[in-house]
């Protein structure tokens, strides 16, 4: 779950069909079997100067789990350092052990803007907490507010009763009106559970987004864990057109793993192609295990820096 010197951009290995990507995804999903866990090695990247299109520098961003144990560790300096990176704005994934006014105070400091966050909505809803998480978003500064969580039962299984689906989205559309109130615009954030079959035959991710209300809810997607959940990103793109303000930018390995930006196999521009079809406002860099075992918490700050050079030098 998300919360809390570069180098230029590899090319990826030879191409891989789209076709290849979803056959792979689903004799994944066969040997894991019910648990619905789904493995799959996307299109390889086309290089980062092919096209004219760009990221637009200024929404290039970091979801702040990716440096969440190097945070901990040393908070104004790892955030002086995304700073000199390049990077202008963050997303928070908690304030670090800060109260919200703290955590604007440090990244007024670094010269940074959290311009989204993730908060989990309370469950079951509670409107009194949940007018709190957005009275302290404001007091951030941010713009968006994410709900980056859902999928698995108590027992760790994958959610497959459509009810449950069906539960959230009502939630999901009570916290993103009260959000609109506070000025605030609202998503979810998905995994790969959201892909799992469920019992009815559709999937938790079309459940959500046939019973959220678009003008209340937006989607972030992961585009690691769409294409791990056996979905083309760029199909999930045309048949929610608008719908996806954010993407969580982040490269899978060839055993489905997480990789740095460039050193994967996910095509990026192709997804990019599509971004205003989408209506991506954010790309937001993100690699969940950047600074866990057996990497240290200060090799995420590298991951940082290879994620911004990527991004802000791919083409396509």
């Amino acid at each position: 779950m998300d919360e809390l010197a570069s180098r230029p951009p590899a090319s990826g290995p030879e191409s891989v069909s789209r076709r290849g990507v979803l056959r792979a995804a689903t004799v994944s999903a066969a040997a894991v079997g019910a648990a619905g866990l789904l493995g799959a090695p996307a299109a390889a990247h086309s290089g980062p100067a092919h096209g004219r299109r760009r990221v637009p520098a200024d929404r290039i961003s970091i979801q702040l789990y990716t440096l969440r144990d190097q945070l901990a560790a040393d908070l104004p300096g790892t955030l002086a350092a995304l700073r000199r990176i390049g990077y202008r704005r963050i997303e928070h994934a908690g304030y670090v052990g800060r109260t919200a006014a703290e955590f604007r105070a440090a990244l007024d400091d670094a010269g940074l803007r959290a311009t989204s966050g993730h908060v989990g909505i309370p469950q079951p809803f509670d409107p009194d907490a949940w007018e709190q998480v957005l009275a302290d978003t404001n007091t951030v500064g941010c713009r968006y507010l994410v709900h980056p969580w859902f999928g698995l039962d108590a027992e760790g299984r994958p959610i497959r009763d459509p009810e449950r689906y069906r539960a959230l989205a009502r939630d999901l559309n009570r916290a993103g009106r009260l959000a609109e109130r506070a000025g605030l615009r609202f998503g979810y954030h998905n995994h790969q559970l959201e892909f799992v079959p469920l019992t009815d035959g559709r999937t938790g991710f079309e459940i959500l987004a046939a019973e959220t209300d678009p003008r209340l809810v937006h989607f972030e997607l992961d585009l690691f864990w769409t294409w791990r959940g056996a979905r083309d990103p760029v199909d999930v793109i045309r048949a929610h057109r608008g719908r996806i303000r954010q993407v969580h930018v982040k490269d899978m390995d060839h055993n489905a793993s997480f990789a740095d930006l460039g050193d994967g196999l996910i095509d990026f521009g192709r997804i990019f192609g599509y971004a205003r079809e989408a209506g991506i406002e954010e790309y937001i860099v993100e690699r969940d295990d950047a600074g866990t075992p057996p990497r240290a918490p200060a090799d995420a700050l590298d991951t940082a820096r290879v994620g911004y050079a990527y991004l802000a030098s791919l083409r396509y």
